[in-house]
């Protein structure tokens, strides 16, 4: 219990910080450039036209909405954190007691291989992951709801329990749990990714190398875990389209942003367009070519 009150703390401390650059990726990642591009140097030094990045798009919003503007959405997802870190243990005690009892009940533990292992401790955290993306998933939506609504000047999300009602009463449970698929998907294929790739690393790359590689072996779960969420990207920019796609928001509306028939049709659409890393980065972001800035709109065309 102790546990878990500290990940509760530790985990809303790191989402209090980590806010206004999710704000800023949320607003990147519907579209919505608001600020013209300028002449700037990409990393190699070289002179391109550049979209705003995390700072100036930052600072845009304070000016608009003052600072505290930088905190939209943070109670729910304070709320999703604290429920998410809850169920996510619970769910992970369970299992590890239920496998603990069947060993028990066939009379004998094998030794299971490294692989075996890797395998079991990767479903056991699927199974937690998923249970508490299940769960927080509603109050997951009303936090890109409240973002997105910085786009037309809205107010219609405001209190989480208020917004709930609100989604669900103009679209029923479906819409407390829109763009859930590829985020569990994305999810998933992303664990999965991690842990067998970091288990392959330390088991074929670094096993018979020299005693200072070794030392590797803490860093791969890390770069692997890098790696697996820059690949499956996508699903997480796919996931928070369709979360707030045909809501009644400025941003998730014609003529600003296409209505999806289905997550699948969202991915296709960008696929088609070369959108599906928007947002991926919110440093040397080059303004795309051919498209002309229209202030007025504050879109590109």
């Amino acid at each position: 219990m102790a546990d878990t009150f500290s990940q509760v703390l530790l985990g809303s401390g790191l989402t209090l910080l980590s806010h206004p650059l999710m704000y800023v990726k949320v607003l990147v990642q519907v579209g919505h450039e608001p600020l013209p591009p300028s002449l700037g140097r990409n990393m190699f030094g070289r002179q391109v036209n550049q979209l705003p990045g995390l700072f100036a798009y930052a600072k845009h919003i304070v000016k608009i909405d003052g600072k505290a503007g930088l905190f939209s959405g943070l109670l729910p997802r304070l709320c999703a954190g604290t429920i998410g870190t809850v169920v996510h243990s619970k769910v992970l005690q369970q299992v590890q007691a239920s496998e603990h009892c069947e060993d028990t009940v066939n009379g004998h533990k094998e030794i299971a291989s490294s692989l075996d292992q890797v395998v079991r401790e990767t479903s056991r955290e699927m199974a937690a992951r998923c249970a508490a993306t299940l769960v927080t998933h509603p109050f997951h939506v009303i936090t890109l709801r409240c973002m997105v609504q910085f786009i037309g000047r809205e107010t219609k999300y405001s209190g989480v329990i208020d917004s709930m009602v609100t989604v669900y009463r103009e679209e029923g449970i479906l819409g407390l749990f829109a763009g859930l698929v590829p985020r569990l998907l994305g999810d998933i294929i992303s664990l999965w990714l991690c842990n067998m790739l970091a288990y392959f690393i330390n088991t074929y790359a670094l096993e018979n190398g020299m005693s200072s590689m070794s030392e590797m072996k803490g860093y791969s779960q890390a770069v692997t875990g890098f790696f697996a969420s820059m690949l499956t990207y996508p699903f997480v920019l796919v996931s928070n389209l369709m979360a707030v796609n045909n809501s009644g928001l400025a941003g998730g509306l014609p003529p600003y942003a296409p209505v999806y028939c289905s997550w699948v049709d969202c991915w296709r659409q960008l696929s088609r367009e070369g959108n599906l890393s928007r947002g991926s980065s919110l440093f040397f972001r080059k303004a795309p070519a051919g498209k002309k800035y229209v202030m007025e709109q504050k879109r590109f065309y």
